[in-house]
């Protein structure tokens, strides 16, 4: 008889990337409720035994990746060196798709008060976030969502899990999303890679904040 958790751990390492559980399901022919049982007892496994390799529940999907504490030693075998750490405006645009998505770039402008043109296709280009569709309105604006990086670099399986959003009309509320921002900084500076990405993600020549502002300034406004 097959080994089932073996054959998650085969399909996840071959992967690179993560795998959805109904599509685990189908093939393996065994329910998703047995798919999951098995992928927690495989992330359970990999943690208690101090591996190099973790196994990430990521909403409805399973994904491998290195153990975090670990990603500087890929980083100089592979020769490889990570994207630089996002700006303070790639953040606050995160956070706007991250706690109000889907959304469109308009606004995530009007949110912010400042042009994110520059900022949305940093993060797009960082596979942070994606395009999801289009908003049936006039123009037919694309929307914006969070994508399995950002719960992976987040260290989060769902959405649910991030923190409770805080009052922006206080003082004290606009404190605290400063403080989750930080969080997302944080985050991102101890990102696990999958096999794919240490071996194939090139690195961003980094930005300054004020560059950002003056790039965005330059291009159009069109969704």
């Amino acid at each position: 008889m097959m080994d089932v958790s073996a054959a998650i751990e085969a399909v996840l390492f071959a992967a690179g990337e993560a795998v959805p559980v109904a599509r685990l399901s189908l093939i393996l022919g065994v329910d998703e409720q047995e798919i999951s049982v098995r992928g927690a007892e495989l992330a359970e496994r990999y943690a208690a035994e101090g591996r190099g390799m973790r196994v990430l529940r990521l909403g409805d999907k399973l994904q491998m990746c290195s153990a975090p504490e670990y990603a500087q030693i890929i980083i100089k075998v592979l020769e490889h060196r990570k994207p630089p750490m996002l700006s303070q405006p790639a953040l606050e645009t995160l956070a706007v798709v991250a706690y109000f998505q889907p959304v469109t770039r308009a606004y995530i402008d009007q949110v912010r008060g400042v042009d994110s043109a520059y900022t949305v296709s940093v993060l797009l280009e960082r596979g942070l976030i994606e395009v999801c569709g289009r908003l049936e309105v006039p123009g037919r604006p694309v929307l914006l969502r969070t994508t399995d990086a950002f719960l992976r670099t987040m260290g989060i399986r769902e959405l649910s899990e991030l923190p409770e959003l805080p009052d922006l009309t206080s003082s004290e509320g606009v404190e605290q999303l400063q403080k989750q921002i930080a969080e997302l900084q944080r985050a991102e500076s101890g990102e696990q890679l999958t096999i794919e990405e240490a071996l194939n993600e090139q690195t961003a020549p980094e930005v300054p904040a004020e560059a950002e502002e003056k790039v965005a300034a330059e291009q159009t406004n069109g969704e």
